[in-house]
């Protein structure tokens, strides 16, 4: 998974466990960049009567590090607000919610923005760029939330001026991945006759499909972004990249009184993402909650498990004499290195960089110049498939994390800086093999896909 339940605590506390990040440049607006951070895990579109909602006791963030050492220079900062309009009833609704504001919405949630600068640890900008925006309700049902993308999405679509827009509400799960395999023994359905316990060869399942999650998207101005306040048209300016996470905040201190419970102190991490599928593929058992309390610019602790993976060694186990040149490698993994705490320094790939600097820190690494490439030509492998607009340069929706990931851990990556070797065959060609499945996603912002609504939709299948 990206990042569904990656870890023990966060697992029981959804509202704050980050799902997926992505960061890209606009596609219809090429001098922005659009960062979207999903929220609440595998969320059962009939999951009622106490439909998926943010946290009001959660503070979200999406960070931005413009310099390069994995302390953030710029934040936006969401806190969110829950109306109740008749505690009378235990119904979501009492009727047909046919607007953004209807008032048979018996719960609808508001939120506010603000941005945050700083430089030095110390804050030079605090600014509150929305007050009381709405979210839209979750998709019910086609009686409870009829035309549901036509009535609540764009109205949900929020302007903050100079060019801003936000959106924080219900989306369908975009990312696809066979989590019934993979968790079985590390199998791939496609390879099932060459694992250690073999089995027939299947296509893969997306484990994914028909799950929503809770999103959090911006569109921001490039000059916003950049450390010196431009607009990059040169891959190899140093200003051009930006690394991005996302993370929640809770109180210190909860307390059941009276109750109900009340929470006391001051706010601490408790969940972060950057690069999708660290914590839950490299980071060990015994580090997961502690990684996700601790920050970026920390993460050099951390970095043997990038070095030298498990699954590395997993692999060549699984599947035997599959993988006999990645048994053998015994070197650290530059490679992973580069594309996951560092960023791709200049030289390694052609007319392309999203080098941060020596500073080990996860961050999603997104070249703001780099130009978005065009639906016909883009790769869903991103760097692999030859596509510089796709991850590890940012990560775009339809990117196929789980192919890219595995293709790199197994090896592919490794010849980037160590000509020397030479990958196994299967390295080129590992997949899990899963498609994009879920409601498909759009071509406009907020880009996540209708979220599968509860009438329509079956365990397994999401029908808008």
């Amino acid at each position: 998974m990206s990042s569904h339940r990656e870890a023990p605590e966060i697992s029981r506390d959804p509202v704050a466990d980050s799902t997926d990040l992505y960061a890209f440049v606009s596609p219809h607006r090429p001098d922005h960049v659009t960062i979207i951070a999903n929220y609440i895990p595998l969320q059962a579109p009939f999951g009622g009567p106490n439909f998926f909602e943010f946290g009001q006791d959660v503070i979200y963030r999406i960070n931005v590090d413009n310099d390069g050492d994995g302390h953030a220079d710029i934040v936006y900062q969401f806190r969110f607000d829950t109306m109740v309009r008749n505690p009378e009833t235990f119904l979501y609704n009492t009727g047909p919610i046919t607007s953004i504001a209807s008032p048979n919405w018996n719960r609808p949630q508001f939120y506010t923005v603000r941005r945050m600068r700083f430089a030095h640890g110390t804050t030079v900008e605090d600014v509150t760029l929305g007050r009381h925006l709405a979210v839209p309700p979750c998709n019910v049902g086609q009686r409870s939330t009829p035309n549901y993308d036509s009535t609540f999405t764009s109205a949900a679509v929020h302007t903050l001026g100079s060019g801003r827009r936000v959106f924080a509400g219900q989306r369908a799960d975009a990312f696809h991945v066979d989590l019934g395999s993979i968790f079985d023994l590390g199998a791939l359905r496609p390879f099932n006759d060459v694992h250690l316990i073999p089995i027939p060869n299947a296509a893969g399942v997306n484990g994914v499909q028909g799950f929503n999650v809770h999103t959090i998207a911006l569109e921001i101005p490039k000059a916003e972004l950049t450390k010196n306040g431009s607009n990059p048209t040169h891959v190899m300016d140093r200003n051009a990249v930006i690394g991005v996470w996302t993370s929640a905040e809770r109180q210190k201190v909860r307390v059941y009184e009276d109750r109900r419970l009340t929470e006391h102190g001051e706010f601490v991490q408790v969940s972060r993402l950057g690069n999708p599928l660290v914590n839950e593929v490299l980071i060990a058992m015994s580090d997961k909650d502690r990684w996700n309390k601790d920050h970026p610019f920390e993460d050099d602790k951390y970095a043997h498990y990038v070095d030298r993976p498990e699954l590395q060694k997993l692999l060549p186990a699984l599947y035997p004499g599959v993988f006999p040149h990645l048994a053998r490698y015994d070197k650290a993994r530059a490679d992973l290195d580069a594309i996951l705490l560092t960023g791709i320094p200049g030289g390694i790939i052609p007319r392309f960089q999203n080098y941060t600097g020596a500073t080990k820190a996860d961050m999603l690494r997104l070249n703001i110049a780099v130009p978005p490439t065009a639906p016909s030509k883009a790769s869903d492998l991103g760097l692999l498939g030859g596509d510089l607009a796709g991850f590890p340069n940012g990560r775009r929706v339809l990117d196929d994390i789980v192919a890219i990931e595995l293709r790199a851990i197994a090896g592919l990556t490794i010849p980037l800086v160590d000509p020397s070797y030479t990958p196994d065959a299967a390295a080129k060609g590992l997949i899990d093999g899963t498609r994009q499945t879920n409601p498909a996603p759009s071509d406009n912002f907020p880009f996540l896909g209708t979220p599968g609504g509860g009438y329509q939709s079956a365990p397994g299948r999401a029908i808008p």
